[in-house]
């Protein structure tokens, strides 16, 4: 994939930039044109030389470089690359991305390139936590720059938690998804002029004015392909049930409780081009919700139990109005693939993303999944990912699959 594509390596600041060299090895390996360009901070944990000598490039490093800017000049490094590739992309360097400063020659590049941006965050974990840092990942995604990690575990200063840069392989996989996607669509907007309807999060089912059931989803992935499809140029309604997240940006969205007030909101939402239907919507609602908050005396309640609305199936039986595209998710605490090709046969939709939201894997309010898509062609297992990688990939296996 990665065959005489011309890949930049950004190397910002940070103990995680002596993994660089490794990371330019792998790139040519696979048959990458590599060229390197330094902060400042990042001279203090790699050596150019090493990384000129891995690329068989000259390393670049100063914006106002009298010889460089006549040879090379940073527009013609930005404009020459197939993918620019930030690693380790520092908290300095994701805030003066998202804010759009070019006061060195990585950030002036950065601004100036067309080529997609893949970052592979590395820093404290504290620093990773702090609100200005997810500000400016939510500001870059909404921008379209795709991130890969991190990972978790000990950190160079000692601590323990998120902030460790993905491991080069991790990296080199991200980069090859990320061009396979791509394909050759110059505006980078290959849904224009399509609906997606998306699902998002959990829903609240009355037990009486105080109580609900609910489950543990975030709506993190749901509100993440919303906004992947609005990168790419859909107009998106998204119906959210009761989440903590901001509304996406450039997206409709619709806020509902329960799982008959999310299946209505999708039928008034139709026709669209596709529906992703992400939400964990409750499979059982109380069939006589308590018109007044139950008390301890008398013992505890009998709950009557009802179906709920199965919104997924509703969406494939809408005749004329069904979507050209339907995608489901199924979340399994056993055999993930198995359950996503039951419900596959069962729901008559066209594809299935599936994954395991069992404890150990921390997919309920985290930050990364580990997918596989199901059709009738088959299963494609996707490596493990953030979230917003997740909904990138499959946005873009979305506008592919209505082109054709």
């Amino acid at each position: 994939m990665l065959e005489e594509k011309r890949i930049l390596l950004i190397v910002s600041g940070g103990i995680a930039a002596c993994k660089a060299p490794e990371l330019v090895r792998l790139l040519r390996r696979r048959g990458a044109a590599v060229r390197c360009v330094t902060t400042r901070g990042a001279e203090h944990f790699v050596a150019p030389l090493a990384l000129a000598a891995l690329s068989g490039e000259k390393v670049f490093s100063e914006l106002f470089s009298l010889t460089d800017e006549a040879e090379m000049g940073h527009i013609r490094l930005a404009r020459e690359a197939d993918l620019a590739i930030c690693a380790p992309a520092s908290a300095d360097l994701l805030a003066k991305m998202a804010a759009g400063l070019a006061d060195d020659l990585a950030t002036a590049i950065l601004l100036a390139t067309t080529a997609p941006v893949l970052a592979a965050p590395a820093m404290n974990t504290a620093m990773w936590h702090h609100p200005a840092t997810q500000r400016n990942l939510a500001r870059l995604a909404a921008d379209g720059i795709a991130t890969v990690g991190p990972g978790a575990g000990d950190l160079a200063c000692g601590e323990v938690g998120p902030g460790r840069m993905s491991e080069p392989e991790e990296i080199v996989a991200a980069a090859e998804a990320l061009l396979a996607e791509g394909g050759d669509e110059a505006d980078g907007r290959p849904l224009a002029g399509r609906h997606a309807l998306v699902t998002s999060g959990p829903t609240h089912e009355a037990i009486d004015p105080v109580r609900y059931l609910a489950n543990r989803s975030s709506g993190k992935q749901g509100h993440a392909i919303a906004a992947a499809c609005a990168r790419l140029g859909a107009r998106v309604t998204l119906v959210s049930g009761p989440v903590a997240l901001a509304d996406p940006p450039g997206v409709e969205t619709v806020r509902v409780a329960s799982g008959r007030d999310m299946a209505a909101a999708c039928r008034r939402a139709l026709p669209a081009d596709v529906a992703v239907c992400a939400a964990a919507v409750a499979d059982w609602r109380l069939a006589n919700p308590a018109p007044a908050k139950l008390k301890k005396e008398g013992g505890p309640p009998v709950l009557q139990l009802a179906e709920n609305p199965d919104i997924l199936a509703e969406l494939a039986a809408a005749g004329n109005a069904r979507p050209q595209l339907l995608v489901g998710f199924a979340a399994e605490t056993g055999d993930a693939v198995a359950g996503a090709q039951a419900k596959l046969a069962a729901k008559g939709c066209d594809w299935i993303v599936a994954n395991d939201v069992s404890e150990a894997a921390g997919v309920f309010g985290g930050d990364d999944n580990s997918v596989h898509l199901v059709s009738a062609a088959g299963v494609d297992s996707w490596p493990p990912m953030t979230k917003q990688r997740v909904a990138e990939r499959l946005a873009q296996r979305i506008a592919r699959h209505l082109a054709a």
